[in-house]
């Protein structure tokens, strides 16, 4: 039998990130086309997206391991979180196992490694997207905090255990090593997991190892909604562009400096621990801080390039998808997901070290570029084509006997 219903499990019910856009976003276009959507959630508030006759959310009201006011009871909860469990249960077993999938994005910020069961050997076939390394890394990223650079070590190795990687402090890493024990131990993530969704070709190599040798893999990008906005001639802007967080990892700086160096006008839009950075090595950088999203759109149009210079694999970046998808070409290195969609040359740039020289000589060659089609982009992350695959997979696992 076709699906008539999903149940969405993630940490949040409101758009606190891209994740949890995707998921709630997701949820919507399940909805629009007549599934019945419950949406379980450890945390609130709700979403006003989520406000549909289709959507059913079942929240738990619990504090996230970030706001918890008890220090002891987020580390504890964060390991193992025994009510979002017998909750998840609950739920799933009143639901009709022959035509419903339960369909999980997330369980690290909140739920906890507690559900993993349910995923693995509940009532309902499971699906498990990847949006970032949870699975695998402690962290969550494969990427080394203290040294800001890509991560190589095995998962929970020797070399792993004794490394401080963390963002914070050390005994964070001890914390997080222990939520990735319960993962893998009684949690039963990721080899216990029957199917996963991942987003990108970079996810999916990093992500090789950890798979159990009975997990079948199913590739739906992340939908990326565009507004009906003319495409842009950027061949006649200045403006080299960045949107997000001015951390550490995401390269803002290095950006800065490489601007700098090659004489290019350089827009900021965001805020993060970098902004003194950003000012001293680059004093002519424009710093706007965070926009909303019809402002986005705005500098997007203005813009020459899209500068993504991340030093992590990233997921599915969905800003340069949103800058190719107006014809702004992206300047990105080769190790981020962000590269799949960039044709060297045709719709932007590679450069392959995560330095402001090699990204300099990258900026510089933006102006070889031709303005392009977006058209191919725009088809590729249609939400009508991830609404399509999301039900193929749907319909695949409901049609296993195992």
């Amino acid at each position: 039998m076709p699906v008539e219903s999903v149940l969405i499990v993630y940490d949040f019910a409101e758009i606190n990130g891209g994740q949890a856009k995707v998921a709630i976003d997701s949820s919507r276009l399940l909805a629009d086309r007549g599934i019945d959507v419950t949406f379980f959630a450890a945390c609130g508030p709700e979403d006003p997206a989520l406000d549909h006759p289709k959507i059913t959310v079942e929240n738990l009201g619990q504090a996230d391991i970030l706001n918890e006011k008890s220090r002891l009871k987020a580390m504890a909860r964060g390991i193992w979180n025994p009510e979002a469990r017998k909750r998840l249960r609950q739920r799933a077993a009143s639901m009709d196992p022959e035509t419903t999938v339960l369909h999980c994005h997330g369980y690290a910020k909140a739920l906890s490694p507690s559900i993993g069961p349910e995923l693995v050997s509940g009532p309902l076939k499971s699906v498990y997207t990847m949006h970032e390394y949870f699975l695998a890394c402690p962290n969550g990223g494969f990427y080394d905090y203290q040294k800001n650079e890509i991560c190589t070590r095995k998962a929970l190795s020797a070399s792993c255990l004794t490394t401080n990687c963390d963002v914070r402090h050390p005994a964070h890493k001890v914390w997080r090593v222990a939520r990735q024990a319960a993962t893998w131990g009684p949690g039963r993530m990721p080899r216990g997991l029957r199917d996963v969704i991942y987003i990108s070709e970079t996810q999916k190599r990093a992500m090789a190892g950890y798979m159990g040798p009975r997990t079948r893999m199913h590739h739906v990008p992340n939908p990326v909604p565009l507004q009906d906005l003319e495409p842009v001639r950027a061949s006649e802007n200045d403006i080299f562009l960045f949107i997000g967080r001015f951390n550490p990892e995401k390269g803002a700086a290095i950006f800065a400096e490489a601007a700098r160096k090659v004489g290019v006008r350089a827009v900021f839009i965001g805020d993060g621990a970098e902004t003194e950075a950003i000012r001293a090595v680059n004093p002519d950088a424009e710093l706007v801080g965070w926009k909303s999203p019809a402002e986005v759109q705005d500098w997007i149009g203005r813009a020459r390039a899209l500068v993504f210079p991340s030093l992590w694999y990233e997921g599915q970046p969905l800003v340069p998808l949103e800058a190719l998808a107006r014809g702004v070409p992206v300047v990105c290195g080769t190790w981020s997901a962000a590269v799949e969609h960039v044709e060297d040359g045709i719709n932007g740039i590679h450069y392959t070290e995560p330095g402001a020289a090699a990204l300099a000589d990258a900026l510089d060659r933006v102006k070889t570029l031709p303005n392009f089609d977006p058209a191919p982009v725009r088809e590729a992350v249609d939400p009508e084509q991830h609404y399509n695959r999301l039900i193929s997979v749907y319909n695949g696992l409901l049609e296993q006997d195992v």
